[in-house]
């Protein structure tokens, strides 16, 4: 039995983790680039992680990385026509809460605590997840698709 993709938005912080070929946090990208779940994203998202991988990465990663996202079949741009802001203590991270909701995902990936406003919010229903649950649960359903 197949199971359902994963629908994520992914925070800058979690592309910068799991770039490193040593990262534990590998498998992110890894199931990314081959084809694991699905990753929704905006325009101003997609131009924060253009400047932050830059800023952290030699151009050849960046582009790698950044570049290749653009053109995966698996990879979805939203653009949200609207802006919640939920995100109060930092108000530039709306952008991955406006796309979370308006692409109707199951997680959004981060570490960043400034997320954790959303949960005590019934409306909108945004789920977060840690990049180290994101991460085991990548392996699992790896383990699970692999015994099938």
């Amino acid at each position: 039995m197949a199971t359902e993709p994963l629908r994520v938005v992914l925070d800058t912080d979690v592309l910068l983790a799991a770039t490193p070929s040593h990262s534990p946090y590998r498998i992110v990208l890894d199931e990314l680039f081959g084809g694991g779940y699905e990753s929704f994203l905006s325009t101003e998202i997609f131009l924060e992680y253009e400047e932050k991988m830059g800023q952290f990465f030699d151009p050849e990663t960046s582009d790698s990385i950044v570049g290749g996202m653009n053109l995966l079949p698996n990879v979805h741009r939203v653009e949200p026509h609207f802006n919640l802001k939920l995100i109060t203590a930092d108000p530039d991270d709306d952008k991955f809460v406006d796309c979370a909701f308006a692409a109707n995902v199951n997680y959004l990936v981060t570490n960043d605590r400034h997320f954790n406003v959303l949960k005590s919010l019934n409306f909108p229903k945004i789920n977060l997840m840690r990049i180290e649950a994101f991460a085991d649960l990548l392996r699992s359903r790896r383990i699970a698709t692999q015994v099938v």
